[in-house]
């Protein structure tokens, strides 16, 4: 790649992976405050897939740029900005826009990744990391002993959630298909089979008295009986719809279910409490409280990489001119771990 272009895929619409654009043009500017980064890392996700089929709930209209996070080093700055930040490399939440090789983001949005991680290895946890992070020290404030249970604790986030989980000296219940059971067994987790097996009736058998927090991406009728298995005292979090993927209709009335469900369970006389889980809460609000609690919680979540209490799990790494590829590959459920381009 010439180093005065840059390379962007381009979203044009509810398309198959292959109809994924690749637009070339010359690298950005930084303007007062801001600084642009030559990406090194961004990921397929489940947003991306979602964004694809025209199914996340407040993506931006056709055409975009993909790419809810990434990593990279910057390569210049605006005014406003200490020039010692050049050759950093930091990590940024972007929602869209990171599959790119240089990117514009405001200085305040980075974070540092401490050295002695990769790139690709960093890339891992960023979306994954902080959403886990937040989720089990921030809401459902899980302590050493507890139980929680995990759904989908061999996908992205779940696999994240697992080791955090484990860190903070709690016991793991975590759904997955039967292929990665083993697997999750090594790691001192008892799986349930999502498929086969009666979810309720086997994680009461585990945890009679219930579950201290439970940790659910797929929404749809099984959030139910998520609630239903807290323990006096647990924390639901629910995260997503992944349960709804294919439908077809409005995108955002899936999500309001669920906000409703969390309203009205938090409404009634119980010791339990429910949480809809958005990455993005109170930004509009309070702009420079969310970028210092970004930056707190996605340093924790490097720190516990850099002890080796999580690990990053690469599915494949791929240069950004097979973005396409690399989203067949992630959307296959073939593979474990997130699937990584690099510019």
């Amino acid at each position: 790649m010439n180093a005065a272009e840059m390379i962007e895929v381009v979203l044009p619409g509810k398309v198959e992976p292959e109809e994924l654009q690749v637009r070339r043009g010359a690298v950005p500017s930084a303007g007062p405050g801001q600084v642009v980064v030559r990406m090194e890392a961004t990921g397929v996700s489940f947003a991306e897939q979602q964004m694809r089929r025209g199914r996340y709930y407040d993506q931006p209209p056709f055409p975009f740029v993909p790419g809810y996070d990434m990593v990279g080093t910057v390569l210049a700055t605006g005014d406003g900005v200490g020039p010692g930040l050049v050759g950093t490399r930091v990590a940024a939440l972007l929602k869209v826009g990171g599959w790119a090789s240089h990117v514009v983001l405001d200085a305040a949005d980075v974070v540092p990744v401490p050295d002695g991680i990769g790139a690709a290895q960093a890339e891992t946890v960023v979306i994954n990391g902080i959403t886990a992070w937040q989720m089990l020290h921030r809401k459902a404030r899980v302590r050493a002993g507890q139980t929680v249970l995990v759904h989908g604790a061999n996908g992205g986030v779940g696999s994240v959630l697992v080791q955090l989980a484990q860190a903070a000296g709690a016991k793991v219940i975590g759904t997955a298909s039967a292929r990665h059971h083993a697997a999750l067994r090594e790691q001192g987790v008892t799986p349930i089979d999502y498929r086969s097996e009666d979810i309720p009736a086997r994680v009461r058998e585990l945890a009679p008295r219930g579950v201290d927090a439970v940790f659910d991406h797929v929404g749809g009728r099984g959030i139910v009986d998520s609630w239903r298995l807290l323990a006096p005292g647990g924390t639901l979090v629910s995260y997503g719809t992944a349960s709804t993927r294919d439908d077809e209709g409005s995108k955002q009335w899936p999500v309001l279910k669920l906000l409703g469900r969390v309203w009205l369970w938090n409404a009634l006389p119980n010791r339990r409490r429910a949480y809809f889980f958005n990455v993005w809460a109170g930004r509009a609000l309070n702009r420079g409280r969310f970028q210092a609690r970004l930056r707190a919680d996605l340093t924790e979540v490097f720190e516990a990489l850099g002890r080796g209490e999580i690990t990053a799990q690469i599915a494949a790494e791929l240069p950004l001119t097979r973005a396409a590829e690399a989203m067949r590959l992630a959307e296959s459920g073939t593979v474990a771990g997130k699937v990584v381009l690099h510019a």
